[in-house]
């Protein structure tokens, strides 16, 4: 990687992964074959740009930002400079790894229309097509990137299954802070069928029909979960190991997530630090 400015914007991004999502990136730097190692981390780091201006600001403000970044998307990857490392580093790592743009350009028009102006689902099928729209693109986007070409059919598929997992079960660790930002992740059509309304989880109720919607949710992570199993063997060889440990953390927030019961609608629900750090720990002493 003899380019300076490319080594710089693929460190500077690798840097920004590690600030934010410690957990994810410990796994890639001590679990991934070396060569994916950029790759993957600016994918991610891309990921979060994206996710972050979606996020920000007022729906008109976020439309804008998405707009703007879209074109600096288009600009890098045709190969003109701009003036944000983390999109260059993407680019390169796009180029490099020969990912179709179709996924880049699902998610960042998902990114507008799915997250931009989110105002929740009404049922399942609305979180579905959330998925579709955007979740299910930002992932591949990233872990895309470790397929020469980009992912086959399957793969995707794999990944579809990963990104409905990761979904219910972030939106039930994040219950509180969300609640707290006025999102409702959960569909609407369960709390009524609970009879649990959303001012029962805005204001941290603890009843017997919040413990049942919550209990009756993390049903539904598990069952994911279980679908889920075998995306790492859909992975490259030198990324199934990240993939395990990933699944492993999801598998036991998710625990966490039972465990807390109604204590989820009045406090986020973390990873801890001791059990990724065995579940890391153990991954690095196992055999690749």
């Amino acid at each position: 990687m003899a380019d300076p400015l490319r080594r710089s914007d693929l460190t500077l991004a690798a840097r920004r992964v590690a600030r934010r999502e410690p957990a994810p990136y410990l796994a890639l730097r001590l679990l991934a074959a070396p060569h994916l190692q950029p790759w993957l981390a600016a994918g991610l780091a891309f990921m979060n740009r994206v996710d972050d201006v979606a996020e920000t600001g007022t729906t008109a403000q976020r439309l804008a930002g998405l707009e703007q970044l879209g074109h600096q998307v288009d600009a890098a990857l045709a190969g003109a400079p701009g003036p944000d490392p983390v999109i260059r580093a993407y680019a390169y790592a796009v180029r490099e790894r020969g990912l179709p743009r179709e996924w880049i350009d699902r998610f960042l028009q998902g990114a507008a229309s799915a997250e931009a102006a989110f105002a929740g689902f009404a049922a399942e099928q609305d979180f579905q097509e959330y998925l579709d729209a955007y979740a299910w693109p930002g992932i591949v986007a990233f872990t895309g990137l470790q397929y020469p070409g980009g992912p086959d059919e399957a793969q995707a598929a794999g990944w579809r299954r990963f990104v409905d997992a990761a979904q219910r079960v972030d939106f039930l660790a994040d219950l509180a802070g969300d609640l707290a930002d006025g999102r409702l992740c959960i569909p609407r059509d369960r709390l009524a069928a609970h009879g649990v309304t959303e001012d029962d989880l805005r204001g941290g109720k603890d009843s017997e029909a919040v413990r049942g919607l919550l209990a009756d949710e993390a049903r539904r992570a598990r069952g994911a979960l279980d679908a889920a199993a075998g995306v790492a063997g859909l992975a490259d060889p030198g990324l199934r190991r990240v993939v395990r440990v990933m699944t492993e953390l999801m598998a036991h927030q998710l625990t966490a997530v039972e465990r807390a019961g109604a204590g989820a609608v009045r406090r986020d629900v973390g990873y801890g630090v001791l059990a990724p750090l065995r579940i890391l720990g153990r991954a690095v002493a196992a055999r690749p």
